[in-house]
């Protein structure tokens, strides 16, 4: 057998177990702040999605939670702070899909998703939009991918790097649709969004939020979005499930994991404390003004989440021949 599957699956026979009685968790813990490590520099999605819930958390735990931005290596440093911390509930690592999906088959990692981390809780998601600029001669998704095989290598995709969900989102349709576009990887998502409109590049698989005002100003074309349902922000637009590809659920997610080991009572607080704290109609409308659906899960689906995903990208990088910068 393949010894990632059985690191698999043993990482998902140990996720916790959550009883429904709150009584069950530890009554002790926290008892000094919380230590949250987000994986990159302060103003980004990630570091916004921490300073949303971290408040929250500390009036729910009686303890500060200290936001750590640890950027560097694609999410890696962070990751490998949390993977080698004490497993007792007060280092926590925010979670992004890359850094535990994508940067596995990239890079020889100083850490094991798998062995050095327990998942506690999924917290928001947000889908992608596949964007165009207007001189593309193509109204639809299907004329355009006809249009892309008649001329292989025509179009240029940009990205916010190598190995971002941005990019992976492309390659996955690419290899999905049978196409060849040519990656041009940017210094960050706006840069990225920046050469689109400028005619640069002529697609881009982009944040929803920031690509609809360019969409109904004309500036771009929008042909589908990335998620299971329809986005709440362009809800007139199909998917790429609704197009004919089966599946194609993309897009990045944030996510509570600590360090193995953790004990259960401490996760069990964790998980219990986050979701009520998601549920929070002011969280939800911070989240939701960046673009985020609130979206939480049990460690078990967590695990399975970050199974699945990693399966995904270990194929398309290999077979799109991507490296790590």
């Amino acid at each position: 057998m393949n010894i990632s599957i059985c690191f698999y699956s043993l990482f998902i026979a140990c996720a916790i177990v959550l009883p429904t009685s709150a009584a069950a968790a530890d009554p002790a813990y926290p008892t000094r702040p919380i230590r949250l490590l987000v994986p990159f520099a302060a103003g980004g999605g990630s570091d916004t999605t921490a300073r949303i819930l971290t408040p929250r958390l500390h009036e729910a735990m009686g303890q500060a939670w200290v936001v750590d931005n640890r950027g560097g290596a694609g999410g890696n440093l962070a990751a490998d702070i949390v993977a080698k911390a004490n497993p007792d509930g007060h280092t926590i690592f925010l979670g992004f899909n890359t850094v535990l999906t994508v940067n596995p088959s990239l890079y020889k990692l100083p850490f094991s998703v798998e062995k050095d981390f327990q998942p506690v809780t999924l917290l928001a998601t947000a889908q992608y939009i596949m964007v165009l600029h207007p001189s593309v001669p193509a109204n639809n998704l299907k004329e355009f991918i006809a249009l892309a095989k008649q001329k292989p290598g025509a179009f240029n995709f940009s990205s916010g790097g190598m190995g971002t969900p941005l990019h992976m989102a492309a390659e996955l349709f690419s290899k999905r649709a049978g196409i060849k576009m040519v990656h041009i990887a940017y210094k960050g998502g706006g840069p990225a969004a920046a050469a689109l409109l400028g005619g640069e590049v002529q697609v881009l698989f982009g944040s929803i939020a920031s690509s609809m005002p360019h969409v109904k100003t004309g500036r771009l074309k929008a042909f589908a979005t990335t998620g299971a349902r329809r986005s709440k922000v362009a809800p007139d637009l199909p998917t790429m499930i609704e197009q004919g590809f089966p599946g194609f659920d993309v897009g990045s997610w944030y996510a509570f994991l600590v360090p193995a080991h953790t004990p259960a009572a401490v996760i069990r607080r964790l998980h219990g404390e986050s979701l009520k704290v998601v549920a929070m109609p002011d969280v939800q409308q911070a989240l939701s003004r960046q673009g985020l659906e609130p979206e939480t899960s049990t460690p078990q689906e967590l695990a399975a989440r970050i199974k699945a995903e990693t399966a995904t990208w270990a194929q398309v990088i290999k077979e799109a021949g991507i490296k790590g910068e």
